[in-house]
This record gives C-alpha cells, sequence and structure tokens, in this order.
C-alpha cells in the first residue's frame, strides 16, 4: 500500500482560525466590538434603551460569526438562504420512468 492516506473529517477546520474563524470573521467581529466600546463611551447608558443601543453592534457581531452545525456560521447561512429565495429556480421534473430522449424512442412502430 504505497501512496495511500485518508483525509482526516476535520481536516478544513485546521485553515480556520483556532478552528473556527476566518479573516472576514474576525474582522466583523472586531469592527462590532469596536463600535460597541464607541458607543459606550459616547452615549448616555443611564437609559435601558440606550445601553440596548449601545451594546447592538456588538451582539450582532456575535451572531453572525456564530458557529453552527453544517454551515461555517450564521453569516454563510443567512448568505445561503438569501441566494435560494432571491435567485430562480429551474426544477426540471424527468420523473421515475421518463426516457431522456424522444416520445417515439423506446416504442414500438406499428
Amino acid at each position: 500500500m504505497e501512496n495511500d492516506f485518508l483525509i482526516p473529517a476535520n481536516s478544513k477546520r485546521s485553515m480556520l482560525i483556532l478552528g473556527l474563524f476566518t479573516w472576514p470573521d474576525l474582522i466583523i467581529f472586531g469592527i462590532g466590538l469596536v463600535a460597541t466600546m464607541l458607543l459606550l463611551l459616547i452615549l448616555p447608558i443611564q437609559n435601558l434603551t440606550w445601553a440596548l443601543l449601545a451594546i447592538a453592534p456588538g451582539l450582532i457581531a456575535g451572531f453572525l460569526v456564530l458557529p453552527i452545525p453544517n454551515y461555517h456560521n450564521m453569516r454563510v447561512l443567512l448568505k445561503s438562504a438569501f441566494t435560494f429565495f432571491t435567485t430562480r429556480q429551474k426544477f426540471v421534473w424527468k420523473g421515475w420512468c421518463v426516457l431522456d430522449g424522444d416520445e417515439g424512442e423506446g416504442k414500438q412502430q406499428k
């Protein structure tokens, strides 16, 4: 058995930062955290409404980069759903008994 090897199922995770994030994920999360810090410094957070408004960018960025199974993260899931619902879907029905070709093909001519 020369040159036989198996690729482990999680080999793609080794290309990710900390096994979870890509560079765009970290940039989005970093921008969300910086915006949250700036809003916490600028806005008067004595009121609950202002406090929620101040932490909203960090929460939204964290939600977008949240890892989920079968997808990379919520951002990828939302992008896939948006593409599915906004592009034209064309499903060609062939059935289980339809022959590929002309209708006369496969039938005996009388």
